[in-house]
């Protein structure tokens, strides 16, 4: 991407679902990830870790418990077995086709302890806030070492699988995940609709 106004890198982010074969260069992958850590955060804390996965295996364990999650929460609404199974095997497929996944999760160290649930949602509200500001800088970032990612929502849904899945420590609780790679050049993002902003802004 050339060099121009931050508004130019913003509108160069797109959602990218599919890929090359093209591994990520783990340097490259290094560089991207340092900027998650430039986001705002509550009380200057770190309120998310991240585990990259790129091995095989590994992606499909991960792609596969959450699948199972969301097959079942798919028999709980009532959906047909058949297009469950569908909808679950492209989720799987999504996943286990992208070169790298960056599982995003909270932490809640550092954070503030209150008495009442209000404000323990509040402060926990924050550190999600932090969270996707941080997703997001990597999302830029990515796109200006040329690749290509897209937000899925799945570990949100399924915190306790993912985590399982790849191991990881009780106190990470997943809640996205980015998967990242080369555009596949046959690949067309969907446009960007003309938005009327005197309907979603209100100046007071």
């Amino acid at each position: 991407m050339e060099k121009g106004s931050i508004r130019d890198a913003i509108a160069s982010r797109r959602s990218i679902r599919r890929f090359t074969k093209e591994p990520v260069d783990a340097g490259e992958l290094v560089s991207i990830l340092q900027v998650a850590f430039f986001a705002p955060a509550p009380h200057h804390t770190i309120p998310w870790r991240f585990a990259v996965v790129v091995d095989e295996a590994a992606k499909r364990r991960l792609a596969e418990s959450m699948a199972a999650r969301w097959r079942e929460d798919m028999r709980r609404d009532g959906i047909d077995p058949k297009r469950s199974s569908v909808l679950s095997d492209k989720s799987i497929q999504k996943l286990t086709n992208a070169p790298a996944l960056i599982l995003a999760c909270l932490v809640t160290q550092g954070l503030d302890t209150y008495p009442d649930r209000r404000r323990q949602d509040a402060e926990l509200g924050m550190a999600l806030l932090s969270l996707g500001a941080a997703i997001q800088n990597i999302m830029l970032a990515a796109a200006e070492a040329g690749y290509g990612s897209c937000w899925i929502a799945a570990p949100i849904f399924a915190p306790e699988e993912a985590r399982e899945s790849l191991q990881l420590p009780s106190e990470w609780i997943p809640q996205a995940l980015l998967i990242i790679g080369r555009p596949d050049p046959c690949y067309i993002p969907r446009s960007r609709p003309d938005l009327d902003l005197d309907s979603f802004v209100s100046v007071i």
